[in-house]
């Protein structure tokens, strides 16, 4: 039987034909994943899991994030067999699953006990109850500021800061003599990257991607303001060539001393109070993500980054036993013991909050869970939406969508063009791409 068969037959034909890793003399496991330090980190630590699976070896093909996206999806599209093991996000795993292009993980290793998993994050990676990826490491997103400096320059980041709040801050810290800017945000293109962070903004300024007969909203005052906003203050206070920087960009950044603040994902935090490689490890504060005066709204935002496995492998239960590995209760206690408990593969598993030596060594525990918690994926706007989704609409079209639009919004960053013409030309990408999907018919 071919991948591509076996990637039509679906998940259901695939549990019928796999076969069991252990009776296999030599099993090749390839992995895509993203070139994070999390997961660069697993990478590290795998010799636990092939010393107690000595017939499986791993091959990984390691990959920045938006590469990352392109690869994966085209193969399993596809059905093209490349890898075994892909790493996903919680947009694509539920319709990926309904095109049965992933396999169920179900009947997990003993020991496993995927009820562990928190509520939020388990939910948006499940399919009428079926788990279809495993969670390495779940996120929502605040603000990691330098509390040093905040102090230095006479300003207070309340716990809830609004958008003033922020652009006060960054005001009074920025000192480009010395190559201290106030904030630092994603400006690289792509709808996993700065169209994630944008979205969360203009979620907290009251916008949305679309209103309820799918009519796009960029012509909207909401976010015209979001986008003015963001672009004015990334101007006075940001680094100098923003419009590349991504979260791996504006990590080395904060993690040099370079940024007064930084607002993303809330899996940064465990390396930017990383003393081994966090020059500002002693200095760092938290607060949530901000909202617009007047808006009740912390820009949702829910991320996960989840190990699954493509129908189209010709190894699913090694597979499996892979995934069931990594994402463990049992990694988590090996990254501790290995590295500490603050590095611990956050936003997962209830049991990491209730472990007393958690939340004594992750100033951030608290704030990370409540911020996950927090999210409705079926309300990420004030205003009535048409789409689930947080910092991102899930919908299969969203990627192609995203990006454009993020090139734009990248464009004007880098000065290419202005603020209106980066919304109008999002405006009527969007619209097309949205029309000729058959929305709104």
């Amino acid at each position: 039987m071919t991948k591509t068969m076996r990637a039509l037959l679906g998940a259901t034909a695939l549990s019928a034909v796999a076969f069991s890793a252990s009776a296999q003399d030599n099993v090749t496991l390839t992995i895509a994943t993203v070139n994070n330090g999390d997961m660069i980190r697993m990478q590290g630590l795998t010799d636990d899991f092939t010393s107690e699976h000595p017939n499986i070896s791993l091959e990984w093909v390691t990959l920045e994030e938006n590469v990352l996206r392109q690869r994966v999806t085209q193969d399993i599209a596809t059905g093209g067999g490349q890898f075994d093991v892909m790493t996903i996000g919680n947009y694509e795993v539920p319709i990926w699953a309904k095109q049965d292009w992933l396999t169920p993980l179900e009947n997990m290793p003993e020991g496993y006990d995927a009820d562990d998993i928190l509520p939020a994050i388990a939910g948006g990676l499940s399919v009428d109850g079926t788990l279809y990826a495993a969670p390495f490491y779940g996120e929502s997103a605040m603000v990691m500021y330098r509390t040093d400096l905040a102090e230095k320059a006479g300003v207070e980041i309340p716990d809830q800061p609004t958008w003033t709040d922020i652009r006060n801050a960054a005001e009074a810290m920025t000192d480009k003599d010395n190559e201290v800017y106030g904030i630092c945000l994603r400006g690289k293109a792509g709808w996993g990257e700065n169209m994630a962070f944008l979205t969360a903004m203009a979620n907290s300024y009251g916008a949305r991607w679309f209103d309820m007969d799918w009519k796009a909203q960029f012509d909207s005052e909401e976010w015209k303001a979001a986008l003015t906003d963001y672009l004015d203050m990334m101007d006075k206070y940001g680094p100098p060539g923003a419009s590349s920087n991504g979260f791996n960009e504006n990590l080395s950044l904060f993690q040099q001393g370079k940024c007064g603040m930084w607002i993303d994902a809330t899996v940064a935090a465990s390396f930017v109070t990383d003393e081994d490689d966090s020059t500002v490890a002693d200095s760092v504060g938290f607060a949530q993500f901000p909202n617009k005066e007047g808006v009740d709204n912390h820009g949702n935002w829910l991320w996960s980054w989840n190990l699954a496995i493509p129908a189209s492998t010709d190894a699913p239960e090694a597979a499996k036993e892979f995934v069931a590995w990594a994402t463990s209760k049992g990694y988590t206690e090996l990254v501790a013991s290995e590295e500490g408990w603050a590095a611990a593969p956050p936003g997962t598993r209830t049991s990491l909050y209730e472990n007393e030596k958690y939340q004594e060594a992750a100033p951030f525990a608290e704030m990370t869970l409540n911020s996950i918690n927090a999210v409705d994926t079926n309300a990420p706007s004030v205003q009535e939406i048409p789409y689930t989704g947080a910092q991102f609409v899930a919908i299969p079209e969203f990627q192609g969508i995203g990006t454009a639009v993020g090139q734009q919004f990248s464009a004007a960053l880098a000065g290419q063009v202005d603020a209106e013409t980066a919304l109008s030309n999002a405006q009527r990408s969007t619209q097309r791409e949205i029309d000729r999907a058959g929305y709104g018919d």
